[in-house]
C-alpha cells in the first residue's frame, strides 16, 4: 500500500495507511485485477425531517465539524445539505425544503436514514461498466459535474431498498465537496477541553434486508462489485432465548469498505431486524460503525452530551469465561464495566466496542463505535449480550 491509496478524506483528515490499519483493520490488496476497485468510502447521506437541527446534533454531540453546505441561498431550491466531518468520516446531512421534493417523500416513508452510501473510485465509467454487465440497475449514468474548483466524475447505482452507492472520482476536484456546494463554517463554539475529535474513520455499515434475501444481496455485492466473503454468523452464533437473524458480512479487496447484510430468522419472537423492517418500511442501512482510537474519551463525551446507549448487565463483566477469554486489553473491566462497553478477542487480538440507541424517533438507525487492537471482526462473542439488550428496549416499545 502507498500513499497514493489513500482517499482524498483521508489525506486531508491527516490520515496514514499505518492509522488505519489499526483503525479498521486494513489488509495487503492487488487491485489489479479488481473489475471494481473501490478507493474507500466518500460519503454517507442522510434524508431527515430537519436537516438544520439534525447538523447541529452531530456537531455539538459527536464533534463533527461542518465544511460545506448547499440549500437555497446557493440556488438549490429543493433541499439543504450540509457536510460534516470528523477525520476520514464525511455525512452530508439533506432536508427538503420544498413541498414536492424527493427528500420529504423519502423521509415521509422511512423516518430519518440513509439514501447513499457513496464511494470513492479511481474510474467511474470501469465501474459502471462492470456493474451493468452483471446487471446492476444504473440509476445514474457516469457524468462530469464542474465549477471552479474542478471536475468531478460521478454514477449511481442501486442495492437494496432505496439505499444507493454513487460512484465518486474526485482526483481532479479541490472543492470542499462537490460542484453546487460552498464552504460553510459553524458558529457553534464546541466546550472547553473537548476533543478535537471523537472518531476518525467509518468501520463498517451494516444493511438489513427481507427474510430470505440476505444471500441474494451477499451475491450482488460478489457479482457486482468484486466484494469479497469476511464472515457468516448463523445458528446460535447470533440467536437469544427469543430472537434470532442471519448475517453475512461482505468487503472490498482492501476491507478499507465493509457490509454486514442482515436478515430476520424464524424464533419464538420479533428480532431486532423485524422491528427494523417494519418502522423503516422496508430494506435499508440500519447501523454505522464508527472508528475510535480512544473509545472511552469518546463515550464520555458522547454520554455527557446526552447520547444514549444501550445498557450491559453487570453479569457480563463478572462472568470468569469472559474474563478468562479476552485476556489482558487496555482498559480495565471495572473502567469499561462504568461505561457498559463490551469487548471481545479473536486469534488476531481484540476490540471494544458499544452502541447506542436509536438516534431518531423511529426504533431504527443507529450507531457503533469500535476501538480495534488487532481483531478483523465483528464482536462475535457479544452477540448474545448485545441482542438481549436490544431485546430489552424492544419490549420497552412494545415491539418484542
Amino acid at each position: 500500500m502507498t500513499l497514493e491509496q489513500l482517499t482524498d478524506t483521508e489525506r486531508l483528515a491527516h490520515l496514514s495507511l499505518e492509522q488505519l490499519h489499526q483503525l479498521v483493520g486494513l489488509v495487503e490488496y492487488d487491485a489489479s485485477h479488481d473489475p471494481f476497485p473501490v478507493t474507500g468510502w466518500d460519503a454517507v447521506v442522510w434524508a431527515v425531517g430537519n436537516a438544520t437541527q439534525t447538523s447541529h446534533f452531530f456537531m455539538s454531540a459527536f464533534g463533527m465539524d461542518l465544511v460545506a453546505y448547499s440549500g437555497p441561498e446557493t440556488g438549490n431550491r429543493d433541499r439543504k445539505s450540509y457536510v460534516l466531518e470528523s477525520g476520514a468520516v464525511r455525512f452530508v446531512i439533506e432536508g427538503g425544503v420544498h413541498p414536492d421534493s424527493e427528500v420529504i417523500r423519502h423521509h415521509a416513508q422511512h423516518g430519518d436514514g440513509i439514501v447513499d452510501i457513496a464511494l470513492e473510485v479511481p474510474d467511474v465509467d470501469r465501474c459502471i461498466a462492470h456493474a451493468a454487465s452483471q446487471a446492476a440497475t444504473v440509476l445514474e449514468e457516469p457524468h462530469d459535474v464542474t465549477d471552479e474548483h474542478g471536475t468531478v466524475r460521478r454514477a449511481t447505482i442501486a442495492t437494496y431498498g432505496e439505499t444507493r452507492h454513487t460512484l465518486i472520482d474526485r482526483s481532479r476536484y479541490h472543492g470542499p465537496y462537490l460542484p453546487g456546494y460552498v464552504e460553510r463554517r459553524s458558529s457553534y463554539v464546541r466546550p472547553a477541553g473537548a476533543p478535537r475529535r471523537l472518531f476518525q474513520a467509518l468501520d463498517h455499515v451494516v444493511g438489513n434486508v427481507e427474510l430470505g434475501r440476505m444471500d441474494d444481496w451477499v451475491a450482488f455485492y460478489r457479482r457486482v462489485m468484486g466484494f469479497t466473503n469476511m464472515a457468516e454468523f448463523i445458528g446460535d452464533d447470533i440467536a437469544t432465548d427469543y430472537s434470532a437473524l442471519m448475517s453475512k458480512v461482505v468487503a472490498s479487496g482492501n476491507h478499507r469498505v465493509k457490509f454486514p447484510l442482515n436478515e430476520p430468522a424464524i424464533a419464538r419472537k420479533r428480532s431486532q431486524i423485524d422491528e427494523y423492517l417494519e418502522f423503516y418500511r422496508g430494506p435499508g442501512a440500519q447501523h454505522l460503525a464508527l472508528a475510535t482510537n480512544d473509545i472511552l474519551t469518546a463515550v464520555d463525551h458522547l454520554r455527557a452530551a446526552g447520547v444514549e446507549f444501550l445498557n450491559t448487565p453487570d453479569s457480563y463483566y463478572e462472568d470468569p469465561e469472559l474474563r478468562a477469554r479476552i485476556g489482558n486489553v487496555r482498559v480495565p473491566i471495572d473502567e469499561l464495566q462504568k461505561r457498559g462497553i463490551l469487548v471481545d478477542r479473536d486469534e488476531d487480538g481484540y476490540l471494544l466496542q458499544i452502541f447506542t440507541q436509536p438516534i431518531g424517533d423511529r426504533p431504527t438507525v443507529f450507531f457503533e463505535l469500535i476501538e480495534r487492537h488487532g481483531s478483523l471482526g465483528f464482536g462475535k462473542g457479544n452477540f448474545k449480550a448485545l441482542f438481549e439488550a436490544i431485546e430489552r428496549e424492544q419490549d420497552r416499545r412494545g415491539n418484542l
